[in-house]
Protein backbone atom coordinates (compact mmCIF):
# COMPACT_ATOMS: atom_id res chain seq x y z
CA UNK A 1 0.00 0.00 0.00
CA UNK A 2 1.46 3.31 -0.76
CA UNK A 3 2.16 6.15 1.45
CA UNK A 4 -0.34 8.56 -0.36
CA UNK A 5 -2.76 5.52 0.16
CA UNK A 6 -2.38 5.83 4.13
CA UNK A 7 -2.82 9.08 3.77
CA UNK A 8 -5.18 9.78 6.78
CA UNK A 9 -8.12 12.23 5.64
CA UNK A 10 -8.27 16.18 7.51
CA UNK A 11 -8.40 19.42 7.16
CA UNK A 12 -5.90 21.48 8.93
CA UNK A 13 -7.12 25.11 10.26
CA UNK A 14 -5.63 28.04 9.12
CA UNK A 15 -7.15 31.01 10.87
CA UNK A 16 -10.56 31.03 12.56
CA UNK A 17 -12.45 34.02 12.52
CA UNK A 18 -13.85 35.30 15.88
CA UNK A 19 -14.83 31.88 16.56
CA UNK A 20 -15.06 28.30 14.92
CA UNK A 21 -16.73 25.23 16.47
CA UNK A 22 -17.14 21.57 15.94
CA UNK A 23 -20.98 21.15 16.29
CA UNK A 24 -23.76 18.02 15.70
CA UNK A 25 -27.05 18.15 16.55
CA UNK A 26 -25.89 18.34 20.24
CA UNK A 27 -26.83 15.96 23.15
CA UNK A 28 -29.90 15.87 24.65
CA UNK A 29 -31.33 13.94 27.72
CA UNK A 30 -28.56 14.81 29.92
CA UNK A 31 -30.02 17.20 31.76
CA UNK A 32 -30.40 15.57 35.22
CA UNK A 33 -26.83 15.47 34.87
CA UNK A 34 -26.04 19.70 34.28
CA UNK A 35 -25.37 19.12 30.79
CA UNK A 36 -26.85 21.48 28.26
CA UNK A 37 -28.51 19.56 24.83
CA UNK A 38 -25.33 22.14 23.40
CA UNK A 39 -25.51 21.18 19.65
CA UNK A 40 -25.50 23.75 16.46
CA UNK A 41 -27.93 26.75 16.69
CA UNK A 42 -29.16 26.49 13.09
CA UNK A 43 -29.70 22.66 13.06
CA UNK A 44 -31.86 23.31 9.91
CA UNK A 45 -28.22 24.84 7.85
CA UNK A 46 -26.31 22.16 9.19
CA UNK A 47 -28.82 19.57 8.21
CA UNK A 48 -28.59 20.82 4.24
CA UNK A 49 -24.97 21.34 4.52
CA UNK A 50 -24.55 17.66 5.55
CA UNK A 51 -27.20 16.39 2.62
CA UNK A 52 -24.91 18.21 0.32
CA UNK A 53 -22.27 16.45 1.05
CA UNK A 54 -23.81 12.97 1.19
CA UNK A 55 -23.34 12.69 4.93
CA UNK A 56 -26.02 11.49 7.46
CA UNK A 57 -28.02 14.46 8.75
CA UNK A 58 -26.25 14.12 12.12
CA UNK A 59 -22.58 14.25 10.93
CA UNK A 60 -20.52 16.81 13.24
CA UNK A 61 -19.64 19.95 10.92
CA UNK A 62 -18.15 23.29 11.69
CA UNK A 63 -20.10 26.39 13.14
CA UNK A 64 -18.57 29.72 12.04
CA UNK A 65 -18.97 32.79 13.71
CA UNK A 66 -18.87 35.99 11.37
CA UNK A 67 -16.84 34.12 8.89
CA UNK A 68 -13.34 34.39 8.85
CA UNK A 69 -12.37 30.30 8.54
CA UNK A 70 -9.07 29.52 6.21
CA UNK A 71 -8.95 25.48 5.98
CA UNK A 72 -6.60 23.21 3.99
CA UNK A 73 -8.12 20.06 2.73
CA UNK A 74 -5.14 16.93 3.32
CA UNK A 75 -7.09 14.79 1.25
CA UNK A 76 -9.89 15.26 -1.52
CA UNK A 77 -13.35 16.27 -0.21
CA UNK A 78 -16.93 17.60 -0.79
CA UNK A 79 -17.51 20.80 1.09
CA UNK A 80 -20.68 22.58 1.30
CA UNK A 81 -20.99 26.31 3.10
CA UNK A 82 -25.05 26.84 4.50
CA UNK A 83 -26.87 30.07 6.34
CA UNK A 84 -27.00 33.17 5.10
CA UNK A 85 -25.70 34.38 1.61
CA UNK A 86 -21.50 34.31 2.31
CA UNK A 87 -18.96 34.35 -0.27
CA UNK A 88 -16.65 31.19 -0.89
CA UNK A 89 -13.40 31.09 -2.27
CA UNK A 90 -10.68 28.02 -3.26
CA UNK A 91 -7.47 29.12 -3.74
CA UNK A 92 -8.51 32.40 -3.82
CA UNK A 93 -11.79 32.05 -6.26
CA UNK A 94 -15.06 32.36 -5.37
CA UNK A 95 -17.04 29.26 -5.75
CA UNK A 96 -20.25 28.08 -5.51
CA UNK A 97 -21.10 25.46 -2.66
CA UNK A 98 -21.19 22.55 -2.91
CA UNK A 99 -17.70 22.12 -3.94
CA UNK A 100 -14.57 19.51 -4.62
CA UNK A 101 -11.35 20.42 -2.82
CA UNK A 102 -8.29 18.59 -3.90
CA UNK A 103 -5.27 17.91 -1.55
CA UNK A 104 -3.54 20.94 -0.93
CA UNK A 105 -6.39 23.49 -1.78
CA UNK A 106 -8.07 25.95 0.51
CA UNK A 107 -11.38 26.41 1.33
CA UNK A 108 -11.70 30.84 3.03
CA UNK A 109 -15.44 31.08 4.13
CA UNK A 110 -16.18 35.18 4.13
CA UNK A 111 -18.34 37.31 6.74
CA UNK A 112 -21.90 36.40 6.17
CA UNK A 113 -24.05 39.36 4.64
CA UNK A 114 -26.95 39.19 7.17
CA UNK A 115 -26.97 36.53 9.99
CA UNK A 116 -24.15 35.15 12.32
CA UNK A 117 -23.09 31.60 11.92
CA UNK A 118 -22.24 29.40 8.82
CA UNK A 119 -22.19 25.73 8.48
CA UNK A 120 -19.39 24.20 6.52
CA UNK A 121 -19.85 20.28 6.31
CA UNK A 122 -17.22 18.40 4.95
CA UNK A 123 -17.96 14.75 3.03
CA UNK A 124 -17.37 12.17 5.99
CA UNK A 125 -18.20 13.99 8.33
CA UNK A 126 -15.80 15.85 11.51
CA UNK A 127 -14.48 12.97 13.35
CA UNK A 128 -13.27 14.17 16.83
CA UNK A 129 -14.23 11.40 19.88
CA UNK A 130 -17.86 11.79 20.73
CA UNK A 131 -18.69 12.66 24.81
CA UNK A 132 -22.08 11.86 25.52
CA UNK A 133 -22.98 10.42 22.56
CA UNK A 134 -22.07 14.03 20.46
CA UNK A 135 -18.96 15.29 18.87
CA UNK A 136 -20.95 19.02 19.75
CA UNK A 137 -18.94 21.86 21.70
CA UNK A 138 -20.34 22.89 24.80
CA UNK A 139 -18.78 26.44 25.72
CA UNK A 140 -20.76 26.41 29.02
CA UNK A 141 -19.83 22.81 30.54
CA UNK A 142 -16.59 22.42 28.85
CA UNK A 143 -17.34 19.13 26.97
CA UNK A 144 -16.76 18.18 23.64
CA UNK A 145 -13.51 19.52 21.53
CA UNK A 146 -12.13 23.19 22.11
CA UNK A 147 -12.63 25.66 20.08
CA UNK A 148 -10.53 25.43 17.30
CA UNK A 149 -7.33 26.80 16.14
CA UNK A 150 -4.87 28.04 13.81
CA UNK A 151 -3.02 24.95 13.16
CA UNK A 152 -5.67 22.55 13.80
CA UNK A 153 -5.68 19.20 12.38
CA UNK A 154 -9.23 18.31 12.46
CA UNK A 155 -9.49 14.48 11.27
CA UNK A 156 -12.30 13.24 8.63
CA UNK A 157 -14.87 9.96 8.46
CA UNK A 158 -15.24 7.77 5.51
CA UNK A 159 -17.60 9.49 3.05
CA UNK A 160 -20.69 7.11 3.31
CA UNK A 161 -22.67 8.53 0.81
CA UNK A 162 -23.17 10.96 -2.65
CA UNK A 163 -22.91 14.34 -2.55
CA UNK A 164 -25.96 16.13 -3.85
CA UNK A 165 -25.61 18.27 -6.24
CA UNK A 166 -27.88 21.56 -6.62
CA UNK A 167 -28.14 24.34 -9.43
CA UNK A 168 -29.04 27.34 -7.16
CA UNK A 169 -28.37 27.01 -3.14
CA UNK A 170 -30.38 29.61 -1.83
CA UNK A 171 -28.86 31.49 0.99
CA UNK A 172 -30.48 32.01 4.34
CA UNK A 173 -32.51 35.21 4.80
CA UNK A 174 -32.31 36.72 8.42
CA UNK A 175 -34.96 39.49 8.67
CA UNK A 176 -34.00 43.17 10.41
CA UNK A 177 -36.81 41.96 12.80
CA UNK A 178 -37.99 39.15 14.67
CA UNK A 179 -41.71 38.19 15.48
CA UNK A 180 -40.78 35.15 17.83
CA UNK A 181 -43.92 33.21 18.94
CA UNK A 182 -43.58 32.23 22.17
CA UNK A 183 -45.74 30.22 24.71
CA UNK A 184 -46.89 31.18 27.94
CA UNK A 185 -45.20 30.06 31.08
CA UNK A 186 -44.37 28.64 33.40
CA UNK A 187 -44.30 31.62 35.61
CA UNK A 188 -46.96 33.78 33.76
CA UNK A 189 -48.20 34.09 37.63
CA UNK A 190 -45.04 35.94 37.97
CA UNK A 191 -46.13 39.32 35.93
CA UNK A 192 -48.91 41.60 35.59
CA UNK A 193 -51.12 40.51 32.22
CA UNK A 194 -47.73 38.78 31.31
CA UNK A 195 -49.02 37.70 27.31
CA UNK A 196 -50.11 41.38 27.13
CA UNK A 197 -46.94 43.04 28.22
CA UNK A 198 -44.72 40.25 25.50
CA UNK A 199 -46.99 41.46 23.17
CA UNK A 200 -46.98 44.96 23.17
CA UNK A 201 -43.06 45.17 24.01
CA UNK A 202 -40.04 45.71 21.72
CA UNK A 203 -36.79 44.87 22.30
CA UNK A 204 -34.04 45.03 20.52
CA UNK A 205 -30.57 42.16 20.39
CA UNK A 206 -27.80 43.48 22.81
CA UNK A 207 -24.49 42.92 22.03
CA UNK A 208 -24.26 40.43 25.30
CA UNK A 209 -24.93 37.01 23.99
CA UNK A 210 -23.55 33.97 23.00
CA UNK A 211 -24.56 30.21 22.71
CA UNK A 212 -25.77 30.28 25.95
CA UNK A 213 -28.26 32.90 24.90
CA UNK A 214 -29.14 36.50 23.93
CA UNK A 215 -30.07 39.47 25.87
CA UNK A 216 -32.90 42.08 25.07
CA UNK A 217 -32.61 45.56 25.48
CA UNK A 218 -36.53 47.94 25.79
CA UNK A 219 -39.40 46.73 27.11
CA UNK A 220 -38.55 46.08 30.88
CA UNK A 221 -41.29 42.99 32.13
CA UNK A 222 -43.18 44.01 35.24
CA UNK A 223 -44.06 41.98 37.80
CA UNK A 224 -47.20 41.58 39.96
CA UNK A 225 -46.48 43.77 43.10
CA UNK A 226 -46.30 41.04 45.62
CA UNK A 227 -43.72 39.25 43.37
CA UNK A 228 -41.67 42.43 43.15
CA UNK A 229 -38.30 42.00 45.27
CA UNK A 230 -38.71 38.17 44.87
CA UNK A 231 -36.77 35.58 43.60
CA UNK A 232 -37.79 31.65 43.31
CA UNK A 233 -35.34 28.61 44.14
CA UNK A 234 -33.46 27.28 41.54
CA UNK A 235 -35.40 25.00 39.19
CA UNK A 236 -35.25 23.00 35.48
CA UNK A 237 -34.38 25.23 32.57
CA UNK A 238 -35.24 24.07 28.33
CA UNK A 239 -34.03 25.58 25.53
CA UNK A 240 -35.87 28.51 24.33
CA UNK A 241 -36.49 29.46 27.70
CA UNK A 242 -37.37 33.23 28.20
CA UNK A 243 -36.05 33.76 31.58
CA UNK A 244 -37.01 37.95 33.34
CA UNK A 245 -34.32 38.63 35.79
CA UNK A 246 -35.12 41.58 38.39
CA UNK A 247 -34.47 44.29 35.85
CA UNK A 248 -37.44 43.06 33.67
CA UNK A 249 -35.32 42.68 30.47
CA UNK A 250 -35.71 38.87 29.03
CA UNK A 251 -32.81 36.43 28.27
CA UNK A 252 -33.40 34.14 25.49
CA UNK A 253 -31.72 30.63 26.37
CA UNK A 254 -29.56 28.73 23.52
CA UNK A 255 -28.56 25.51 23.22
CA UNK A 256 -25.53 25.34 25.75
CA UNK A 257 -27.67 27.01 28.21
CA UNK A 258 -27.27 26.09 31.96
CA UNK A 259 -30.03 23.31 33.05
CA UNK A 260 -31.32 25.61 36.29
CA UNK A 261 -31.63 29.27 37.07
CA UNK A 262 -33.91 31.14 39.73
CA UNK A 263 -35.44 34.29 37.92
CA UNK A 264 -39.02 33.29 36.51
CA UNK A 265 -39.53 31.96 33.32
CA UNK A 266 -42.28 33.81 31.59
CA UNK A 267 -42.65 31.32 28.11
CA UNK A 268 -40.60 29.33 26.59
CA UNK A 269 -39.79 29.67 22.28
CA UNK A 270 -40.55 26.51 20.18
CA UNK A 271 -38.11 24.76 18.46
CA UNK A 272 -38.91 25.49 14.96
CA UNK A 273 -38.51 29.52 16.06
CA UNK A 274 -35.03 29.10 17.57
CA UNK A 275 -32.39 28.82 14.40
CA UNK A 276 -33.34 32.77 13.31
CA UNK A 277 -32.74 33.48 17.22
CA UNK A 278 -29.03 31.55 16.67
CA UNK A 279 -28.46 34.36 13.68
CA UNK A 280 -29.67 37.41 15.08
CA UNK A 281 -27.29 39.57 15.03
CA UNK A 282 -26.72 42.61 17.26
CA UNK A 283 -29.23 45.49 16.87
CA UNK A 284 -31.35 43.10 15.61
CA UNK A 285 -35.49 43.92 16.59
CA UNK A 286 -37.32 41.18 18.20
CA UNK A 287 -41.31 41.48 19.06
CA UNK A 288 -43.21 38.47 20.66
CA UNK A 289 -46.43 37.19 19.42
CA UNK A 290 -47.71 34.72 22.63
CA UNK A 291 -48.98 31.75 22.13
CA UNK A 292 -51.35 29.65 24.28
Amino acid sequence: MTARALRPRTVTILSTGPQALVQDLGRPGHAHLGVPPSGALDPPSLRLANRLVGNAEDAACLEVLLGGLVLRANASCTVAVTGPSTAVLVNGVARDSPLHLAPGDTLTVGTPRTGLRSYVAVSGGVAVPPELGSRSTDLLSGLGPAPLRPGDEVPLGDPTGVPVGVDVLAPLRVPDELDVPVVVGPRDDWFDCPADQLRAGRWTVSDRGNRVGIRLTGTALGRTPRRVGRELPSEGLVTGAVQVPADGLPVVFLADHPTTGGYPVIGVVPAHALPLLGQARPGTRLRFSPQG
